[in-house]
């Protein structure tokens, strides 16, 4: 019997940090799970990162996105949009990232903003809203083995700087 891995939508949030990003990439690809975003997610993501940090370019974001695509060629979830307008959230401008779940059939929304997705607005979807590190948990728990093999593969692929273990869990 093989596993189905089950889709997951990616926050912009979690998407932001580079070295979070890549192991939420490199978990994805061990069949854990399916990472998804959307045009939006990738925009926002895109758009703070340049915006914070002048010392990035366009193309180098654009090329990041763009490899993240090619890790996860299903990752792009479409046709959510008709969905928003029956979506309640504290902050509307959340209601894409719920649709996003709805749509792409994604049981989970990892973000670090709990407080924007509560629980109660999420029970009607079946969808449960989780911070990165309480997902990453629960797949550790679902394979250990998986897992670290990801968190080192990731940790072997840093060569600007390359890391030691000890640098590396300091990160």
């Amino acid at each position: 019997m093989t596993h189905t891995p089950y889709p997951v939508v990616l926050d912009a949030c979690v998407i932001y940090p580079s070295l979070l990003r890549d192991l939420l990439i490199h978990l994805g690809l061990t069949g854990l799970y399916q990472p998804k975003w959307t045009a939006i997610i990738e925009d926002e993501w895109q758009r703070n990162l340049l915006a914070n940090r002048p010392d990035l370019t366009p193309e180098q974001i654009s090329r990041t996105s763009e490899l993240m695509n090619k890790a996860v060629p299903d990752a792009m979830i479409t046709g959510f949009e008709p969905l928003i307008p029956g979506i309640v959230l504290p902050d509307p401008d959340d209601r894409h990232v719920v649709a996003a779940a709805v749509r792409g059939n994604a049981d989970i929304i990892v973000t670090f903003n709990l407080k924007d997705f509560p629980q109660p607005s999420l029970n009607n979807f079946g969808i449960e809203a989780q911070h990165p590190d309480d997902f990453m948990t629960d797949l550790f728990d679902l394979n250990q083995a998986l897992v670290l093999s990801a968190v080192n593969k990731q940790r072997r692929n840093m060569k600007r700087p390359p890391k030691s273990v000890g640098e590396y869990l300091d990160a």
